[in-house]
């Protein structure tokens, strides 16, 4: 079974910085794509960033050069540097990943991690 952990969440000051982490644990042959969704309450879930397997990355334009995102595969691990902080990026974060275990790929979510932006 594969399982994703995401850490680094909290609560931060406007113009502050959080790193989020995403470690993927399990049976793994191989990883696609990885990225980065927010829900902020009221709102449908949106992507804020994202890293194909071969490092291209798509960022969503809220997002444009304040947050950065990477990936480590030898960790099996994605990796989100959110700088100057906005109080509108108050929101649960969940990665995301595209995993095969040897079949196919599948879809596979973290439990989400609350990222809160306030004086």
């Amino acid at each position: 079974q594969v399982q994703l952990v995401e850490s680094g969440g909290g609560l931060v000051q406007p113009g502050g910085s959080l790193r989020l982490s995403c470690a993927a644990s399990g049976i793994i042959f191989s990883i696609g794509a990885m990225g980065w969704y927010r829900q902020a309450p009221g709102k449908q879930r949106e992507l804020v960033a994202s890293i194909s397997s071969g490092g291209s990355t798509i960022n969503a334009d809220s997002v444009k050069g304040r947050f950065t995102i990477s990936r480590d595969n030898a960790k099996n691990t994605v990796y989100l540097q959110m700088n100057s902080l906005r109080s509108e990026d108050t929101a649960v974060y969940y990665c995301n990943m595209i995993i095969s275990t040897g079949y196919r790929y599948t879809d596979y979510w973290g439990q989400g991690t609350q990222v809160t932006v306030s004086s």
